[in-house]
């Protein structure tokens, strides 16, 4: 087997399997790829949530250092004024 018949059988017995494994590594790397963007949507939006929550604690930090360094009757209607806006139910201690 010399010539056009060798050439043409290396070809089937290399190309072939190669061509194969380029196409598989090729599928690997762009699902590969899909993932990581998923990921890296997903830490973005959990920054973004610890952004707003902290973002949030501020907020409430500054209330109540203004409250801590007001004369006592403004400190008194603050502490008023904040529980009508926001009602947090007490805990039954029997529970």
């Amino acid at each position: 087997m010399e010539g056009p018949t060798a050439v043409f059988l290396a070809m089937i017995i290399i190309g072939l399997p190669t061509i194969m494994i380029m196409l598989i590594a090729n599928r690997f790397f762009k699902f590969r790829e899909k993932k990581l963007e998923v990921e890296a949507m997903s830490a973005a939006e959990k920054a973004a949530q610890y952004a707003s929550r902290s973002h949030e604690l501020e907020q409430r930090v500054r209330v109540l250092e203004q409250i801590v360094t007001d004369s006592g009757a403004q400190t008194a209607s603050q502490i008023e004024a904040l529980r009508e806006h926001k009602r947090i139910p007490a805990k039954d201690p029997a529970q």
